[in-house]
């Protein structure tokens, strides 16, 4: 009676795929657990035949999948839906348009708005805080980026976007008789206004 080959020892046939005989082997695994000797049988008839198909392959007789050859890589490759979800990023339109700045720019920016803001408290004279507030805005948008133009377009849409913000702040808080009509302080809105042309400043680019 010849001996049993790999396969008898396992219950499988020599067409049996990778999956069918890694079951077995997990199947009389459990079964003869406890059973060192045992065990050690079938991991050593389970290793013969992975290397009987990889020498087979090497003949070209089969392909063997990598599944075969490194199971191991199936346990570390993720998935690459998952790879996709942790990989993804802000829209290119957002990423173009919005800035990271370093905490050095992003305290001399607020140091020039800032002290603007605090001087106009005390000294209220729209015109010329804002013509200053421009002109600190291109600069810092043009050392930034290198690019008059658009640093333009930046401070003076900052500024656009302010007033209409100061302007909304007085409406609802004349609706909301929190003060009275024409009474709410022209020196607050510059700081609205100033505060918006910092963000617009610091964060665009």
């Amino acid at each position: 009676m010849s001996e049993p080959t790999p396969y008898d020892k396992l219950g499988v046939n020599d067409e049996a795929s990778f999956e069918e005989v890694r079951d077995a082997r997990d199947r009389l695994l459990r079964e003869f657990e406890g059973d060192e000797s045992q065990q050690e049988l079938i991991e050593l008839a389970y290793d013969a035949i992975l290397m009987d198909r990889l020498r087979a392959r090497k003949e070209g007789k089969i392909a063997v999948p990598d599944r075969i050859r490194y199971p191991e890589r199936i346990a570390t490759v993720a998935p690459p839906a998952s790879q996709n979800n942790t990989q993804r990023r802000a829209p290119n339109w957002l990423s173009r348009l919005l800035d990271t700045p370093t905490p050095k720019d992003i305290y001399i920016s607020l140091g020039i708005f800032a002290g603007l803001g605090v001087i106009n408290l005390f000294v209220p004279a729209s015109t010329t805080w804002l013509s200053i507030g421009l002109i600190a805005s291109v600069y810092l948008l043009t050392r930034k980026e290198n690019r008059f133009g658009r640093s333009l377009l930046i401070s003076l849409s900052g500024i656009t976007i302010g007033v209409a913000l100061a302007a909304l702040t007085n409406q609802f808080l004349v609706l909301s008789r929190l003060v009275s009509d024409g009474l709410f302080p022209s020196s607050i809105q510059m700081v609205i206004i100033l505060l918006v042309m910092w963000l617009h400043t610091c964060f665009l680019k």
